[in-house]
């Protein structure tokens, strides 16, 4: 969990996600940003990077120049969670997330902390960061089964061993994988 900046963004728990989404973020814009990290594994830079015309056909193109380390371009599906809070987001041509006119082209990434920051705030949620949705979903994903590779191909990590370390562990998990053996 993140204490004063240091540490790992907590992995959030359905009721803390039911919570933010419905009490803690207050706009359609908030929910559309935030469910882009939750839904997709993206990191937030990815989120405020996107352009309208990236997200078509029922998926987000997360384009190669936009990207950490810009290794490739990433497609990822738009599940019906996140196609209801994107159909509530109003959205206009050009950038997905739009800063303030005259000042920056596009939200920051200091705006984007501040907004989570205060929506944490509002449930009375600690240890949260914007790394926080994109280790949720990660471990969510892993949690039910899918496999590493398939993961790896969604979260854009260049090599298995950096997204195990985004993996959390439940203490119910080690339970049921000794649970298994025996003879």
């Amino acid at each position: 969990m993140k204490v004063s900046g240091n540490g790992q963004g907590k992995i959030l728990s359905q009721e803390e996600l039911k919570r933010l989404f419905t009490e803690g973020f207050l706009t359609p814009r908030d929910r559309a940003l935030f469910g882009i990290c939750l839904f997709t594994g993206c990191r937030v830079s990815e989120a405020l990077a996107l352009q309208t015309t990236d997200i078509k056909s029922g998926a987000i193109t997360f384009r190669k120049s936009t990207t950490k380390g810009k290794h490739k371009t990433r497609i990822v599906d738009i599940p019906p969670g996140l196609a209801a809070m994107l159909g509530e987001y109003q959205l206009k041509s050009g950038a997905m997330f739009p800063g303030m006119r005259g000042v920056t082209e596009r939200l920051t990434r200091f705006m984007a902390d501040k907004i989570l920051r205060d929506a944490c705030k509002r449930i009375g949620v600690e240890g949260v960061s914007t790394h926080s949705f994109r280790r949720t979903a990660l471990t969510q994903m892993s949690s039910a089964g899918i496999p590493l590779r398939t993961i790896q191909e969604i979260s854009g990590h260049s090599d298995l061993g950096t997204l195990q370390r985004y993996l959390e562990v439940t203490p119910e998990q080690k339970r049921k994988a000794v649970s298994v053996i025996g003879f």
